[in-house]
C-alpha cells in the first residue's frame, strides 16, 4: 500500500462556518482557503488560483476557528475524499497551521 499523502498550502481563509461537533463530541472546524500563486511548469510560469475545502479536527480545529475570515495562513495536512459517494471531491484535513498575518 502506498502511504504518501502530504499537502502544504498557503492562502486566505475565505469561509469559516461555526465550529461543529461530531456525534462523539469531537470539535470539527470546516473552512475554505483561497490560494493564488505563480508556479513553474514545463519551463513556463503559470498563474494558479484555487479555493480548497479543508477541515481541522480536535484542538487544531478550535484554534483555527479563532483566527477569523480574511487571515493569511499556511496549512499542512492530508487529502481525503469528501465522502464515499463523492470520491473525486477532495477535502484537505489540516493537522498543522501557521498564521501569516
Amino acid at each position: 500500500m502506498l502511504d504518501r499523502n502530504r499537502v502544504e498550502l498557503s492562502g486566505t481563509l475565505v469561509e469559516l462556518p461555526v465550529l461543529r461537533h461530531s456525534p462523539a463530541g469531537v470539535p470539527i472546524q470546516a473552512c475554505v482557503i483561497s490560494h493564488q500563486s505563480q508556479q513553474h511548469e514545463n519551463g513556463a510560469t503559470r498563474r494558479v488560483v484555487a479555493e480548497v475545502e479543508a477541515m481541522a479536527i480536535g484542538e487544531i480545529g478550535i484554534k483555527l476557528g479563532r483566527i477569523g475570515i480574511g487571515k493569511l495562513v499556511r496549512v499542512s495536512g492530508f487529502i481525503v475524499s469528501a465522502n464515499q459517494k463523492q470520491a473525486r471531491r477532495l477535502v484537505l484535513h489540516i493537522d498543522e497551521f501557521e498564521l501569516l498575518n
